[in-house]
């Protein structure tokens, strides 16, 4: 599954979560690139691997945590 959001990450560059919405412990800059990258949340505790590419998200595991763990 693969959606790219732009509302994620808001004018200062921190990344939010793409479940809950929340502002993570990750900032980024305008250029930025990031491939594969696991995104945890502190608040609801999901892991999600992302790809981050001219301030855009495009979310490509929702849960990669529960993936890994099943494997």
């Amino acid at each position: 599954m693969k959606e790219t959001i732009d509302v994620l990450i808001d004018e200062t560059g921190w990344v939010h979560c793409p479940v809950c919405k929340n502002k993570t412990r990750t900032k980024i800059r305008q250029d930025t690139v990031l491939k594969n990258f696991p995104i945890y949340c502190p608040k609801c505790g999901q892991e999600t691997l992302i790809n981050i590419e001219k301030m855009n998200i495009e979310v490509i595991e929702p849960d990669a945590r529960r993936r890994a763990d099943h494997l």
